[in-house]
């Protein structure tokens, strides 16, 4: 293979921000949710390198064959594999992929085949872009797939900032993420956190049904706070992890909660956690793909405790991303912290994002 640029390269990554930055030159673009990934072309020889610069051919063969189709003869692309369906993107079909069986990635492929988003060139033909302002590598990128069709696709841009907030509020139901802003004269920086991405911030008050310790003081030292919302027939979901805390305030947590441990898994709605989960109520402590050879051992509480955490959006019925802790909410009973509470975004559709 006789790529422009040679694997592996560090993804060029963003800084969080809450609002658009001020000032001219900037370019906005919808944040999309999906796996990271630069593709390196030449010919027939196609390689797809994944955010922690591992190769993710054999997870997403259907991308590779769009990929040769569709891409120029010889270039290296920055982008997102993204899976959309009627309602959206969806990141539960694309953690399904990363699979160690060849033949249920292929079933998976085929039921619902993932797609590409461009959204940076890198190089083209022999010449490395990585050094040339991102107004040339945008005009490059949108003359290089100006005939790409089907599943790929190169992402909306505009110096619009009324655009931009329309992306951020009416496609937040078709499962983007926010909105990336990045200044026109932005050379590509791999590793370095040079772009602005501004994402949806939402607050909620969960229960505290249990921790898990932290790796570096098992006994001492809390490393997360496991969440939990009650649904309308009065289970207890598992939501996810709250673990944003300075290591004084992991150690004095550690001694705050020890009352909370008396006798916790008498009565706790997730003793049973360890036996095959019957498809209805989410809890933790389940090894998959994702989590192998991590220690998913965790430490139940009494459900007295309520706090209130940032998160920026849902994945099915649970946070996509860790959430952030704000503070506890003594006022509030266990009983109150329900599902309803959150913010249900309406479907959008994505085929008006790229305008068919």
């Amino acid at each position: 293979m006789a790529f422009t640029i040679a694997p592996p390269v560090e993804p060029m990554l963003a800084k969080l921000t809450d609002a658009l930055p001020p000032g001219d030159g900037w370019l906005f673009e919808p944040k999309w949710d999906g796996f990271r990934a630069i593709v390196f072309k030449d010919g027939d020889e196609v390689y797809i390198q994944s955010r922690d610069l591992k190769p993710f051919n054999r997870y997403f063969p259907d991308v590779e064959e769009i990929l040769r189709a569709s891409l120029p003869p010889r270039v290296v692309v920055d982008g997102e594999i993204v899976i959309a369906t009627p309602g959206g993107l969806d990141f539960d079909a694309l953690q399904l992929r990363i699979h160690p069986a060849a033949s249920r990635v292929q079933k998976l492929a085929a039921e619902m085949p993932a797609s590409f988003v461009a959204f940076d060139l890198l190089a083209e033909g022999d010449a490395d872009l990585c050094g040339v302002p991102l107004s040339v590598r945008r005009e490059r990128l949108s003359r290089a797939l100006a005939s790409v069709a089907g599943r790929v696709h190169v992402t909306p841009c505009s110096r619009d900032r009324a655009v931009a907030a329309e992306w951020f509020e009416h496609f937040e139901g078709a499962g983007l993420d926010g909105v990336i802003a990045k200044h026109e004269s932005l050379t590509y920086q791999p590793g370095k956190r040079a772009m602005v991405k501004v994402k949806h911030v939402r607050t909620a008050d969960c229960v505290v049904a249990g921790f898990r310790w932290h790796k570096n003081g098992p006994g001492t030292l809390i490393g997360s706070l496991l969440l939990g919302l009650f649904d309308a027939d009065g289970r207890l979901h598992h939501v996810g992890v709250t673990s944003s805390f300075p290591m004084a305030e992991r150690r004095r947590l550690a001694s705050e909660l020890q009352p909370l441990r008396e006798n916790a898994l008498d009565a706790h709605p997730w003793r049973e956690w360890a036996r095959m989960m019957d498809g209805h109520q989410r809890m933790p402590g389940m090894q998959s793909r994702w989590s192998a050879g991590k220690d998913l051992s965790w430490e139940p509480l009494r459900i007295e405790r309520v706090c209130e955490v940032k998160y920026d959006h849902l994945q099915g019925d649970r946070f996509r991303h860790a959430a952030v802790f704000l503070r506890w909410r003594t006022d509030k009973a266990p009983a109150d912290c329900r599902y309803d509470q959150l913010e249900v975004v309406a479907p959008a559709e994505l085929n008006e994002l790229f305008g068919t």
